[in-house]
């Protein structure tokens, strides 16, 4: 396949840690005239090439570097449906699962002498082997890859520590005076040379792989998030859908559906892809794609998007673009785009062990040979050396995300907060601006009604009571709101319930009348009372014209002949709101609202909740752009949204917090889901994400400093396996201790 001079993607396989995604970048990037950016936790390179370049090319030129690559297959949600089983993940929950069970006795056994009966270091060898060798295996094989490729990363330290540790023990029992019946490992802490013959190290070897195993599923899993987007928002779109040909309704599947086609979409219906209005009217729920509260009244000529829903009459439809080039499907691409773009986040355990690697290696080596040129013998010079790499393969670094990352996600969790995982919480530390969506997310999200204003004369009571009536035998997004209030304002009065109606009709797109207690009534658009030659008085028709100004929906009513006031609707902020962008701004956030609603409605929003800065009336593309400029002006910012329209924002900002009361694909495109959908979550969030952050680091710093400051006395030979023991022990009960101290987080 040969690829035009633009852009090819490529999925990656077998990368372990971000210095495997800089690698095969580099390895790209030289070829001529190729410019490439490899995405570790999207598995995803994204590669500009010039004009006749094969993929072919691209794929060898990886494949070099020892890992995978292929051109990903056509999206849909039958690809997305056949790729939803993960086999990588599957396989680490498998050793997980297998190294948990086997390791366990095995540390017991070293650690508490009660336990280590005659024959027990056999025993420890046969269920730490499988651990080892099996369980340690994709370690091994990364190990080898680097090697391979002259680099060293985490998966070296842990390869070369496990498998010193497991060799030398194989080494004491075989070999050595460890397999001796009533060998055992005393409880004592002194420091003493010995030819380590009578050492064995299999708990360290098993331990270290169950852990670092832990850690690799949990990160692993986290990781597939970034497909789960993806899925949700191909799931949007309708699967069925009913085509008129040749005048005859046949129902198929939405993929065969063709350009040019007509469907028929009843009330409730999702549109089963972008077209035109042949016939009927009604009103179009799109807040999920463009965040407008208020639902969209279209008739015929008028264009529909798919995925959106049919609120109100039949329509009839005309499809004029399908597949890949609907706005749901160019929408998933955003997401994409904006996944693959996204800045790559190196774990720090990674950026220490490019340089911690080395030098461990380096002071191995050197106390081995330093010990034989001391002429010590050659299993005391040993001996020392493999003390060096046990010391150093990092027991309690395979617990100090893990542990911090499970209780404050677990902690999280309790306040309603999910936290996606490590790379998360890196951005939260360095958050300065923090965009909120309008719809949903800083109001309800749902209308109500907001103020009834009756002409004079006439009880607020009554016009509420009678036009709420009339309303509630109507299905329109808007008479929903009115006929509430209606009932609740009759069942706060105790008089029972609405009336009933007689002589119903729905005026497509204008409004209802019909008979209520006996009185004609008409209830819809000013235009409709003007029909039957009515009018509002001009204190009424004042303050109708101010509510419009303000973005709200404005409803008339009339009966017997007269004007008798007007019902105003209107999204509604909600409570906790002013209080979260409050906790906000004390956080050090300027807060911004970003919304497809029209200027006057968000800047009534943005003044009830104390917010400076709108930017109103954007596209769903324009959400993308515009929290791209923010960050190339140098902000690094945070967005709060719920809808499908702010998912391609959500993935492009540093920080993307969904509220969980909003749609699937808003949550799986987030890196912070707020399951309450209060506002006051966010604040919340980034408070919980920067103290589990700083309780990450303070871990990894002590996991390190333990094994540093051991590594000295193994060098010396002054290294028993009860020392050893105890210093990974302590080191990870240290790291556990340090973690559960987020449980106490308010």
């Amino acid at each position: 396949m040969s690829v035009s001079g633009s852009s090819v993607e490529l999925e990656i396989g077998g990368m372990t840690c971000a210095s495997c995604a800089m690698r095969i970048e580099k390895k790209l990037n030289k070829l001529d005239g190729v410019a490439a950016t490899v995405n570790y936790a999207t598995e995803k390179a994204k590669v500009t090439v010039p004009a006749g370049y094969e993929a072919a090319q691209l794929i060898a030129e990886v494949e070099k570097a020892g890992y995978t690559a292929a051109v990903p297959a056509p999206k849909n949600a039958k690809t997305t449906e056949a790729t939803d089983a993960d086999p990588e993940l599957a396989s680490l929950r498998q050793r997980l699962i297998i190294s948990i069970i086997l390791t366990v006795p095995v540390i017991a056994m070293a650690m508490i002498p009660a336990l280590q009966f005659t024959y027990w270091q056999w025993a420890s060898l046969a269920l730490a082997a499988p651990v080892i060798v099996w369980g340690a295996w994709p370690f091994h094989k990364a190990a080898w890859t680097n090697l391979r490729h002259g680099a060293a990363t985490m998966d070296t330290l842990i390869s070369m520590g496990t498998l010193a540790a497991f060799l030398w023990s194989l080494y004491a029992l075989f070999l050595g005076s460890a397999g001796m019946p009533g060998m055992t490992h005393p409880f004592e802490f002194t420091l003493s040379r010995s030819d380590g013959t009578a050492n064995i190290y299999l708990e360290v070897g098993a331990g270290v792989t169950m852990f670092i195993l832990a850690g690799r599923y949990f990160e692993k899993r986290s990781k597939r998030q970034a497909g789960a987007a993806m899925r949700a928002l191909l799931e949007l779109g309708a699967k069925e859908v009913s085509v008129l040909r040749d005048g005859v309704e046949t129902l198929i599947p939405v993929d065969d559906l063709q350009v040019g086609d007509e469907f028929i979409v009843r009330p409730g219906e999702k549109i089963a892809t972008d077209g035109v209005v042949v016939s009927g009217t009604s009103a179009v729920d799109a807040s999920m794609l463009t965040g407008e509260s208020v639902p969209v009244e279209v008739g015929p000529a008028d264009a529909v998007t798919g995925a959106t829903v049919n609120a109100g009459g039949r329509l009839v439809v005309r499809a004029t673009r399908v597949g890949t080039d609907t706005q749901l499907a160019q929408m998933a691409q955003l997401v994409e785009d904006a996944q693959t773009g996204k800045a790559e986040v190196q774990r720090l355990a990674d950026r220490i062990s490019g340089v911690f690697v080395p030098i461990v290696i380096g002071i191995a080596v050197v106390t081995l040979a330093g010990w034989l040129i001391a002429g010590f013998p050659t299993a005391a010079a040993f001996t020392a050396a493999v003390a060096v790499l046990v010391i150093a393969c990092p027991c309690a670094l395979g617990l100090a995300t893990p542990t911090a990352l499970l209780v404050g996600t677990g902690r999280g969790a309790q306040m309603g907060i999910l936290i996606k995982g490590p790379e998360v919480l890196e951005s939260t530390r360095k958050v300065d601006t923090v965009v909120l969506d309008k719809t949903g997310t800083v109001t309800t999200g749902r209308m109500a009604l907001v103020d009834v204003v009756p002409e004079p004369g006439t009880d607020a009571d009554e016009l509420l009571r009678l036009a709420g009536a009339l309303e509630d035998a109507s299905e329109h997004p808007i008479a929903q709101p009115i006929a509430k209030a209606a009932t609740a304002r009759v069942g706060a009065a105790q008089v029972g319930t609405l009336p009933s109606v007689e002589s119903f009709a729905n005026l497509e797109g204008r409004g209802v009348q019909g008979v209520v207690d006996g009185h004609s009534v008409i209830v819809g658009r000013e235009s409709l009372l003007a029909d039957w030659g009515l009018a509002l008085s001009p204190a009424v028709a004042e303050a109708k014209a101010a509510a419009e100004n303000d973005g709200q929906t404005v409803v008339a009513v009339a009966w017997d002949g007269a004007a008798r006031g007007i019902l105003i609707v209107a999204d509604t902020v909600k409570p906790t709101s002013p209080e979260a962008i409050a906790q906000l701004k004390k956080l050090g956030l300027h807060p911004i609202l970003l919304t497809g609603d029209n200027e006057a409605v968000a800047g009534r929003i943005a003044a009830d909740v104390g917010i400076d800065e709108v930017i109103a009336e954007v596209l769903p593309k324009d959400k993308v752009d515009v929290v791209a400029r923010l960050q190339r002006e140098g902000k690094v910012v945070a967005m709060v949204g719920d809808g499908v329209n702010d998912a391609p924002a959500l993935v492009q900002a540093d920080l993307g917090l969904a509220m969980g009361t909003g749609t699937d694909v808003a949550i799986e495109a987030s890196d912070i889901a707020l399951v309450r959908g209060d506002l006051r979550s966010a604040a919340d969030a980034i408070r919980l994400s920067r103290k589990t952050l700083g309780t990450i680091k303070s871990n990894l710093f002590w996991a390190f400093a333990y094994n540093v400051a051991a590594i000295p006395v193994a060098a010396l030979g002054m290294l028993n396996p009860m020392l050893a023991g105890a210093a990974m022990a302590l080191s990870s009960v240290f790291v556990v201790g340090n973690s559960l101290r987020l449980r106490a987080f308010r």
